[in-house]
C-alpha cells in the first residue's frame, strides 16, 4: 500500500514513468481494437466488429440523450474513444499490480488524480472550443452573462467545480477499488491469514472476497467510463446549444 511512484527527474521536470507507460499501454490497447475490428469490415461482422458495433450504438444512444443528432453527430468518436480508453485504463490495475522494489509500476492509470484531472482539463477545453466554433465568439461569450450579468462569478464557479467533480469521481472510485484489492491480496499472505486454519482458511478467505470485489469493481469501471462520456455529452451539449 505504501508503495512509491517511479518519478524521474529530466531537465528540471519531474515525470512518473508509471503514468506513461499506463497511458501508453491503454492507448495501444484502444487503437489495436479500433484497427482489427475495423481491418475486414462484411456484412456479417465478426465477434469484434459486433463489439465496436455495439459501441457505436451505445454512444449515439448517450449522444442523443444529451442533444440531437445534427449537432451530436461530430462527437461520435470522441465519445468512442473516451469510453474505450477511460474503460481499459480502469481494467488495467484489476488482474495484478507490478512493484519493483518500492515503485509500482503496474496500476490503472485512472488511479491518479493527475491522469483524470488531465482528462477533465481536455474535455471541458473541447467543451469551450466547440462553443466558441459553433456559436461564435461573441455569442458564447454573452451566454455567461444571461440571463443577468451578475451569474458571470457564479458560472466560472460552476466551470472549475464540473471540472473538479469530473476528474475527482473518476479518480476516487478506481483508486479506493484498488486500495481494497490490495488489501485483501496481502490478507492471503499476512500473519492473520496462516493464524486461521493453518493458512489455508485464511488464504481462501482473503480469495473468495477478493474475486467477489474483481468482479463488482469491473461494474464500477465499466460505471465510471459510461458516467464520464455522458457527462462529457451533457458538458458539451451545454456549450453548443443555441439556447444556452
Amino acid at each position: 500500500m505504501n508503495h512509491e511512484a517511479p518519478i524521474r527527474e529530466f531537465m528540471g521536470l519531474h515525470f512518473n514513468l508509471a503514468n506513461i507507460m499506463m497511458i501508453t499501454v491503454a492507448s495501444l490497447i484502444v487503437f489495436i481494437l479500433a484497427v482489427v475490428s475495423t481491418r475486414k469490415l462484411a456484412l456479417r461482422p465478426s465477434g469484434i466488429q459486433n463489439f465496436m458495433e455495439w459501441v457505436m450504438d451505445f454512444v449515439k444512444g448517450i449522444i442523443n440523450s444529451t442533444m440531437d443528432w445534427n449537432t451530436g453527430g461530430r462527437f461520435l468518436v470522441l465519445g468512442m474513444t473516451l469510453i474505450m480508453y477511460i474503460f481499459v485504463s480502469n481494467m488495467l490495475g484489476l488482474p495484478f499490480a507490478v512493484v519493483v522494489g518500492h515503485e509500482l509500476w503496474w496500476k490503472s492509470p485512472t488511479a491518479d488524480p493527475a491522469i483524470t484531472m488531465t482528462l477533465a482539463v481536455l474535455v471541458m477545453g473541447l467543451s469551450h472550443y466547440y462553443g466558441v466554433k459553433m456559436l461564435g465568439a461573441k455569442s458564447y461569450g454573452k451566454s455567461f452573462f444571461q440571463p443577468m450579468s451578475f451569474m458571470f462569478p457564479l458560472k466560472l464557479i460552476e466551470e472549475f467545480a464540473n471540472t473538479l467533480t469530473l476528474g475527482l469521481r473518476l479518480y476516487g472510485n478506481i483508486y479506493a477499488g484498488e486500495i481494497l484489492l490490495s488489501l485483501l491480496a496481502g490478507l492471503a499472505t499476512s500473519g492473520y491469514a496462516e493464524s486461521v486454519g493453518s493458512g489455508i482458511i485464511g488464504t481462501v478467505s482473503a480469495i473468495l472476497p477478493t474475486l467477489a470485489w474483481q468482479g463488482f469493481s469491473v461494474f464500477v469501471g465499466s460505471i465510471q467510463a459510461f458516467i464520464f462520456t455522458m457527462l462529457t455529452m451533457v458538458f458539451i451539449s451545454h456549450k453548443v446549444s443555441q439556447d444556452h
